[in-house]
């Protein structure tokens, strides 16, 4: 069973009302933490794909991504 349309534009539009009442820092934090647990995801992609690198190689990696992301996000 599918959902209606009307369903799922009543459920964007109840996200979209509680996203406007979240108080600004509430925001800003989760923007962080959302940053912080995509790294913590990263970090262990890395370390499957790379089993012997130790703690330093690992967060080398880490910023070769990053530095390559936002390269990626300069070019758009």
């Amino acid at each position: 069973m599918e959902p209606t349309p009307e369903l799922v534009d009543a459920i964007y539009r109840d996200k979209v009302l509680q996203a406007r009442k979240t108080p600004l820092e509430q925001k800003f934090l989760a923007g962080a933490e959302l940053f912080e647990s995509a790294c913590r995801i990263t970090v262990a992609g890395i370390r499957n794909q790379n089993p012997d690198a130790d703690e330093r190689q690992v967060q080398e990696i880490l910023l070769q991504r990053l530095a390559l992301r936002r390269r990626l996000q300069e070019v758009r």
